[in-house]
């Protein structure tokens, strides 16, 4: 397979979620009013303009989701394995909640530095890849202390 035909057999989960590889961001939305801003960006193009949120923030609390979530939404793989799920505090812009990945359970840390990555999450219809965004730990070390 060529990188042309790797790229092209992906999609995100979301337009306007996150911009590509390699240095993926979050786009979140500025309340042009107050300032404000959050994730995702909301389609309010009056109200909101849209962000590129910072790349890496701190662990602000997590959990291990233990069970399949509801479907739909969750289209993730029928066979199930538990994972973590985090609040990452993006500075001076939002908390924002999103699986972590790279990081063993009992290696987990509040105030561990996360970066935004990008990860498979399940095939549609026409066999692409279905890509959404993950937090993954800065220092690769500390995924496994």
């Amino acid at each position: 397979m060529t990188k042309e035909q790797a790229i092209s057999s992906q999609v995100p989960i979301a337009e306007g979620l996150f911009t590509g590889d390699p240095d993926p961001r979050l786009i979140g939305g500025r309340d042009m009013v107050s300032g404000r801003i959050v994730f995702p960006c909301p389609s309010d193009d009056t109200r909101f303009e849209p962000v590129e949120l910072p790349r890496a923030g701190t662990l602000w609390s997590w959990t291990i989701q233990r069970f399949r979530p509801k479907s739909p939404p969750y289209i993730g793989p029928e066979a199930f394995e538990p994972f973590a799920i985090g609040y990452v505090e993006l500075p001076d812009a939002v908390i924002v909640e999103g699986p972590l990945t790279g990081v063993a359970f009992d290696a987990i840390r509040i105030g561990m530095e996360m970066r935004t990555v990008l990860q498979p999450l399940a095939t549609d219809v026409n066999g692409r890849t279905i890509v959404t965004y993950a937090f993954a730990p800065v220092n690769r070390g500390a995924a496994h202390e």
